[in-house]
C-alpha cells in the first residue's frame, strides 16, 4: 500500500461530486478531491452539522494485511502527543477485505483540514519567485518539525520512525506551524537486521514506503547483519532543511534528469549551492544531519540542541 504524500492537486474547474459520508455516526459532505495515490485518497470533507472542514482520508485495503497496516497508522497516532503532529479525529473501517474472494474493505480516517497546503507547496510558490525564506523564519519553521519528530522517537513503549519525512509530508497550519502528516510508513525506529531475507524485506519495505530522494544511505542498501534506528529520519531531515533553503532536495535534481538517485546518494557528496544566500551555521546544519554513516549521524535531541543555538545567534543573544 503506498504512502500518499499531502501535496494538493491543482484542479481546473469543479468537484461536482456532492457524495455524502457517514463516519462513526457523523456526516461530511465531500466538497473536493485534495491528493490520490495508488490505493488511498484525501478528500475535503464538511461535517454536516457544524460545517466545519476536514480532511478524510480513504485508503482501501484488499487483505486483512492491508488493513492491519492501514490500522496502525491509528494507533501509531494514538502514542503521540505533539502539537507538530497531526491528529486523527475519528475513524471507521468499512466491508471486510479478503483476497481469497477478492473483497476489499475500506478505512476512513478524519483528519484536521490544514487550508495553507504543504510545506512543498509553499516552497514550490516561493521557488518561482526565487523568493528565499529569511534564516531565522526557516529555523523557527524547523524546529517545530524537529519537535513533532522528537515526539515521535519518544513515542512508547517503544520509539517509532516515520521513514517518509518529506516537505509534502509536512503541512502548514493557520499560524505557520509545521505539522508532520501522512503516518502509514511509521513503523518500529530501531530493528536489528539479522540476515539477508530481513535486510531485504526492509529494502523491500522502504523501497515502498519512502520517498526516494528523501530515503537515508542505508535504507537503499541493507546490510545483513546491521541495526536501522530513528536515526534513518535524521537523514530525511537534513534533506528537508536543504529543502527549505534551496527550494528542493539534494537530490530531486538527480531524479529529474533520470540518474541513479540511489548512486547519488550512496557517493555521500552534498553539494551547497555557492549562491547560497544562507550562514555557514545553516551549511554545517545541514551537513551535520546528512551523515552517511547512520551511527554517526545525530540523534534528534542534538538537533534541537544545534537548532536553539543558531536561533540564539541570529537574534544576537550569542
Amino acid at each position: 500500500m503506498n504512502s500518499l504524500g499531502w501535496a494538493l492537486i491543482i484542479k481546473r474547474g469543479c468537484f461536482c461530486s456532492k457524495e455524502t459520508l457517514t463516519i462513526s455516526g457523523t456526516k461530511y459532505t465531500i466538497k473536493d478531491r485534495l491528493a490520490q495515490g495508488g490505493f488511498s485518497l484525501i478528500d475535503l470533507a464538511e461535517n454536516n452539522i457544524t460545517r466545519k472542514l476536514y480532511a478524510v482520508k480513504r485508503i482501501t485495503c484488499h487483505s486483512i494485511d492491508d488493513q492491519n497496516i492501514a490500522l496502525r497508522e491509528i494507533e501509531n497516532c494514538r502514542r503521540i502527543d505533539s502539537e507538530n503532529v497531526i491528529k486523527v479525529i475519528d475513524y471507521e473501517l468499512k466491508g471486510s477485505a479478503d483476497i481469497v474472494i477478492n473483497t476489499t474493505s475500506s478505512l476512513y480516517i478524519v483528519l484536521p483540514y490544514y487550508k495553507n497546503g504543504s510545506l512543498h507547496d509553499h516552497l514550490q510558490m516561493r521557488a518561482k519567485r526565487q523568493d528565499h525564506m529569511p534564516e531565522s523564519q526557516i529555523m523557527q519553521i524547523f524546529l517545530g518539525i524537529c519537535e513533532g519528530l522528537r515526539a515521535i522517537h519518544d513515542a512508547k513503549p517503544v520509539p517509532l520512525a516515520h521513514r517518509d519525512l518529506k516537505t509534502a509530508n509536512i503541512c502548514l497550519s493557520d499560524s505557520f506551524e509545521p505539522i508532520i502528516v501522512d503516518l502509514g510508513s511509521m513503523t518500529q525506529a530501531r530493528l536489528q537486521i539479522c540476515g539477508q531475507s530481513e535486510a531485504q524485506r526492509l529494502q523491500d519495505e522502504a523501497e515502498e514506503r519512502s520517498s526516494i530522494v528523501y530515503r537515508a544511505p542505508e535504507l537503499f542498501s541493507v546490510k545483513s547483519y546491521c541495526t536501522v534506528d530513528e536515526r534513518s529520519d535524521i537523514w530525511s531531515l537534513g534533506c528537508v532543511l536543504y529543502a527549505m533553503c534551496f527550494f528542493h532536495c539534494p537530490f530531486d535534481p538527480i531524479y529529474e534528469k533520470g540518474d541513479s538517485v540511489a548512486l547519488a546518494v550512496l557517493s555521500g557528496n552534498i553539494n551547497i549551492p555557492e549562491s547560497s544566500i544562507y550562514s555557514q551555521d545553516m551549511h554545517e546544519l545541514i551537513n551535520y544531519m546528512l551523515r552517511m554513516d547512520p551511527m554517526e549521524r545525530p540523534f534528534i535531541y542534538s538537533v534541537i540542541e544545534k537548532c536553539h543555538d543558531l536561533i540564539q545567534k541570529l537574534e544576537g543573544r550569542v
